[in-house]
């Protein structure tokens, strides 16, 4: 059945907004950052594994091939990382340089998919990576902030780029692998970072902070924002649903400074700012004359 041209970016707008205050609720947790992953994690999993079950019928003994095929792992390995690291970065770093760094992503995506030789890499990307590395520069160094030269930012902004690379590599792998039932490998990827979360946490930890605001994020925001950005890619282009994922660098430290009074210096929105506007022009210009997808 044909959808409106709208209805993908409508529902890729929902799974952005969905996702804009998940920090604020790791804030309100109170959580260090291996008790955040082992909850995040193991809830999301758990919900979209029993979700594949429910709906995978008789494609269950295909799927599970195909999880366990060289590509499927490697899936697993990038999604069970990059959960990880987020959460290590979110609970030792201030939230805006962590997503400003994730916001690298379409970056990172455009570098593998020259490297992999899937498409040629503009000019524009080149531009578009100096500028947003400068950006970054700026939230981290930049004057009139704790940030300047603060190891913390230094682990934010290190643990956002590794996140956008990992998840970069993950959608290059599912972008030449297009049978990988996507459910169950980002299911068992957030089970294997619970997993390290659970094994990693110091004794006692588990049980230390706000259940029920980190139990929203894993039960709730994961798993809907998920599901709602990766259906939107079945009916509007990719770079359209990487571009609304960027309402998160806007929001997010927003609701962070709303809700958790962690302040966004000016170095910290200047760069932002930088960031975002880099990426959205360099999405605008990649896109200029394609055909949108429905």
């Amino acid at each position: 059945m044909s959808r409106h041209p709208l209805f993908g970016l409508g529902l890729a707008a929902f799974g952005a907004l969905v996702l804009t205050p998940d920090t604020l609720f790791m804030r309100w947790s109170g959580m260090s950052g291996f008790p955040m992953v082992a909850w995040r994690r193991m809830l999301m999993g758990t919900l979209l594994l029993g979700l594949w079950l429910l709906s995978a019928g008789g494609r269950r003994r295909a799927d599970l091939r195909a999880i366990l095929s060289l590509s499927g792992l490697g899936v697993i390995l990038c999604h069970g990382l990059n959960a990880t690291l987020f959460s290590l970065g979110i609970g030792h770093a201030p939230v805006a340089v962590v997503l400003f760094g994730v916001a690298t992503m379409p970056i990172f995506s455009a570098v593998l998919g020259r490297l992999l030789g899937d498409e040629p890499t503009r000019s524009a990307t080149w531009i578009a990576t100096a500028a947003v590395l400068a950006g970054i520069g700026i939230a981290v160094f930049g004057d009139g902030g704790s940030l300047r030269l603060d190891r913390a930012a230094l682990v934010g902004a290190a643990a956002g780029l590794r996140v956008a690379a990992l998840l970069a590599s993950a959608f290059a792998i599912i972008r030449r692998a297009r049978g990988l039932p996507i459910m169950p490998l980002v299911g068992f990827g957030a089970l294997l970072a619970g997993s390290i979360g659970i094994t990693a946490a110091p004794a006692g930890s588990l049980l230390s902070g706000e259940i029920w605001a980190i139990a929203v994020t894993g039960a709730v925001i994961l798993p809907a924002s998920f599901l709602a950005l990766t259906h939107a890619t079945r009916h509007t282009a990719a770079a359209n649903v990487s571009l609304l994922m960027l309402l998160e660098t806007v929001l997010g430290p927003a609701w962070v400074w709303i809700g958790a009074g962690e302040a966004m210096t000016p170095p910290m929105i200047l760069g932002g700012a930088i960031v975002v506007a880099s990426l959205a022009l360099y999405i605008l210009t990649i896109t200029r004359g394609t055909s949108v997808p429905r």
